[in-house]
């Protein structure tokens, strides 16, 4: 199985600092294979024979947890075929204009819904849209306002707890990356 891990919290705002040389160290540790890291914020590729996603899930955390103390991991896990998903059901539209638009994927992770992470998010009319989407809300926000989005709100809810939140032009290039691999 060829498998994302999104992990939460890290490299930003000079806290949770974790070098992608060492995350994949980390990843290779626990016998992941072909692991490769995309940017700075923690997204990891890697394929796996493991199918059972809650018990992947349950191991990564733990390992990342246990080698860089005293960050708390929280990943998303997605598969390719779920990545995939995401993008193809993305909104008519989403991401066709990135010079007037900012576009942010939601990435979800547990048992918490797209529709029940929607009743936390706000939007401001004419600055945001937000839409429900699989496992994911898609976010749309006018680059002219950005300053007035109401996407910055979402890390004081205790919803943010278990979300981790990527742009689009990330999103795709990840996918790039893995049907290249899917490829090979």
């Amino acid at each position: 199985m060829l498998y994302l891990a999104l992990l939460r919290g890290i490299n930003v705002g000079g806290g949770n600092i974790i070098k992608m040389t060492d995350l994949k160290v980390c990843f290779e540790g626990i016998e992941l294979e072909n692991v490769s890291t995309y940017i700075q914020s923690g997204n990891v590729v890697f394929d796996t024979p493991e199918t059972d996603s809650a018990k992947l899930i349950r191991i990564l955390e733990n390992a990342l947890s246990r080698t860089f103390k005293p960050y708390k991991a929280r990943i998303v896990l997605c598969s390719h075929a779920k990545l995939k998903q995401i993008v193809r059901k993305a909104p008519k539209g989403f991401g066709s204009q990135p010079q007037k638009y900012r576009y942010d994927v939601i990435y979800l992770r547990g048992s918490l819904t797209a529709t029940e992470a929607m009743k936390s998010v706000t939007t401001r009319q004419g600055v945001d849209e937000a839409f429900i989407g699989p496992d994911v809300l898609y976010f749309a926000r006018l680059t002219a306002r950005a300053s007035q989005s109401h996407l910055s709100r979402i890390v004081s809810l205790p919803v943010y707890q278990d979300l981790t939140i990527r742009n689009w032009n990330t999103t795709g290039k990840i996918l790039t990356l893995m049907n290249a691999r899917k490829q090979l």
